[in-house]
């Protein structure tokens, strides 16, 4: 008796859930935590921009400026924080019975993306369209740096999905019963 192609094998369906039941999670954590090495790297640590500082209104030379640009990233890092929390939640509610179904690859694949993502969609709205700040304020090529940004988002965005597929050819093995 032959078997029909459109079939598949339960080891692949399990490699396809070990893939699949960790995209969200993956990505919205991913986002949270592009976020937040946005917030405390280029906003805090290096000081290259905050929230609104190229909008013209608050620039970062006053204090009332700062105090702005201030309350905005707080409310920036809240964002990303909620992202992260919501990606926990998910990931545990996934994960709880079926641990040995997630793919730890996978799931780092869909991390990269989510974090990619974010970069993609934040260099775009508010380095390009909203022009609200750039990566690096100050200088005379902020495109270079705008650009760097994009670039590394795409890069982050192709290499996890790349990742994240490749982890459906490790077929997880579920836990024996006793």
């Amino acid at each position: 008796m032959a078997v029909s192609a459109s079939r598949t094998r339960p080891d692949d369906h399990a490699a396809h859930e070990a893939v699949t039941r960790s995209r969200a999670p993956g990505i919205l954590l991913g986002i949270g935590m592009g976020g937040f090495v946005d917030g405390i790297v280029l906003h805090q640590i290096l000081q290259w921009h905050h929230m609104l500082t190229s909008e013209g209104d608050y620039p970062k030379t006053t204090v009332a400026g700062l105090e702005t640009n201030t309350l905005w990233d707080g409310l920036f890092h809240a964002a990303t924080w909620v992202a992260v929390a919501v990606g926990i939640w998910i990931l545990w509610g996934r994960t709880t019975v079926w641990r040995w179904a997630t793919s730890g690859r996978a799931f780092l694949g869909w991390l990269l993306v989510g974090w990619g993502l974010f970069n993609l969609v934040e260099g775009m709205v508010d380095h390009q369209i909203l022009t609200i700040h750039h990566v690096r304020e100050g200088v005379d090529n902020t495109w270079v740096y705008d650009g760097g940004f994009l670039a590394f988002g795409a890069l982050l965005v192709i290499g996890g999905w790349l990742l994240a597929r490749s982890g459906e050819r490790i077929s997880p093995i579920p836990p024996k019963r006793l």
